[in-house]
């Protein structure tokens, strides 16, 4: 009676895998084909052969999740229909960057595959927590040596005039990776003088280096890292307080210091005042997102192009205007489901260092979202970070691909010694 049982909901969750799979598909179809026709004009045969293997690859890579991991495909498939959300978007703006964000979107779900299998080749990912704390200095480094100002921040780095790099995208992984083995280690690190202190002061330095290439929306989403992990993991909670004093703090000392800071504070609370110049980009932004009512202008019938950089910082406003206010809250929904789940991970995971680590991914995904919604809605200041797999961009559809593929692993059922039930 009770294999029956079994076998009747094992019969039941595969062909709800099975449903789901097609509707992303036909989702995936409808977005991209309808980004194809408003653009006909300027399709090359390449546009088509890369049209095809996105399709191929979201399947594919359904399948594959299907098949070599144990725990479900919904997070993939959230990110695949964001991204094809984003893509159709992009590609209706400017062609060039649509190709170029279709074929960093197959390097991001081969470094997805990559980085599950990595993580599930070895078990003792705890152990090497000076080497996180290492490599994120050695990225800040040289990223000081070998950076370019752009929009205000030196956080980029341009190879051969061609491609840009944003390591502060890429410190996000070696980050959540620290602030999990503190905590797994949390005991021993403690015995050590001013080691329960640790994890505050190496933050307290990456904050530091932000500060110095003025990435002041990055070094929000490290103090919101830190805050909210102590929340939940810290039993000192004189902690939080003088962290989120020192978040003030430091927020009034950016404000003094950098003019860019100043003008986005302004713009945030008068955009209409100077709205030919500094209040342009926010005030168009606002205007497309009211045009476009509850259901969209339609696919190439907006004009988010009015939008300055409307397929990188402003690409939700462009989502309202085309696609409507729906489909905006149909977004924001998606991402919260995807917070959901990696909490929900971190809460049922056995293994403290995995839980731990699906917490910190999940907060970064959220802090990021809300951070970037909320300077698009005019809610706090306008910071410059992307939205999650949705905006153009490498480095931030990359770092999303591997954070999102630690998570995969992180809902593996794995015992605390190291060892995955299977």
């Amino acid at each position: 009676m009770m294999n029956r049982t079994f076998d009747k909901l094992e019969k039941s969750m595969i062909i709800t895998r099975a449903k789901a799979n097609l509707n992303l598909f036909l989702f995936e179809f409808l977005s991209l084909s309808l980004a194809m026709i408003f653009n006909i004009k300027n399709l090359t045969s390449m546009d088509f052969y890369t049209y095809l293997a996105i399709l191929i690859v979201t399947l594919l890579t359904s399948f594959l999740v299907d098949r070599f991991t144990k725990s479900d495909n919904i997070l993939l498939l959230i990110v695949n229909m964001l991204f094809s959300i984003g893509v159709a978007i992009i590609y209706r703006l400017d062609p060039k960057l649509g190709r170029r964000q279709l074929q960093i979107y197959i390097v991001g779900v081969i470094l997805f595959f990559m980085t599950y299998f990595i993580l599930k080749s070895y078990k003792k990912w705890d152990k090497f927590i000076l080497f996180y704390a290492g490599i994120s200095i050695a990225l800040f480094i040289f990223t000081l040596i070998f950076g370019t100002n752009l929009y205000g921040a030196k956080n980029w780095i341009i190879v051969a005039h061609k491609f840009s790099i944003q390591p502060s995208e890429f410190i996000k992984v070696p980050l959540a990776f620290f602030i999990a083995s503190f905590y797994t280690n949390f005991n021993q690190i403690s015995l050590k003088p001013f080691g329960r202190y640790f994890m505050n002061f190496m933050i307290y330095v990456f904050i530091g280096f932000l500060f110095l290439q003025k990435d002041l929306g990055t070094a929000l989403i490290f103090f919101g890292v830190l805050i909210l992990s102590q929340f939940v993991y810290e039993k000192d909670r004189k902690l939080i307080f003088i962290n989120m004093f020192f978040m003030i703090i430091g927020s009034i000392v950016a404000y003094f210091l950098f003019g860019h800071v100043r003008i986005r504070v302004s713009t945030w609370l008068d955009p209409w005042s100077d709205i030919d110049a500094t209040g342009y980009q926010i005030t168009q932004a606002l205007f497309a997102t009211a045009s476009g009512g509850l259901f969209g202008t339609g696919i190439g019938l907006g004009r988010p192009d009015y939008i300055p950089v409307a397929e990188s910082d402003f690409i939700f406003s462009a989502i309202c205007e085309e696609m409507g206010v729906f489909m905006g809250v149909g977004v924001v929904l998606l991402f919260m489901i995807l917070v959901y789940r990696a909490l929900k991970i971190s809460l049922t995971q056995q293994n403290k260092f995995y839980s731990v680590l699906a917490f910190c991914i999940g907060i970064l995904f959220a802090l990021q979202t809300f951070i970037i919604l909320g300077g698009v809605l005019k809610l706090i200041p306008l910071t410059g970070v992307t939205l999650p797999f949705i905006s153009q961009g490498g480095s931030s559809m990359l770092s999303g691909f591997i954070l999102l593929g630690c998570l995969q692993y992180c809902g593996e059922e794995i015992k605390e010694g190291g060892k995955s039930d299977r």
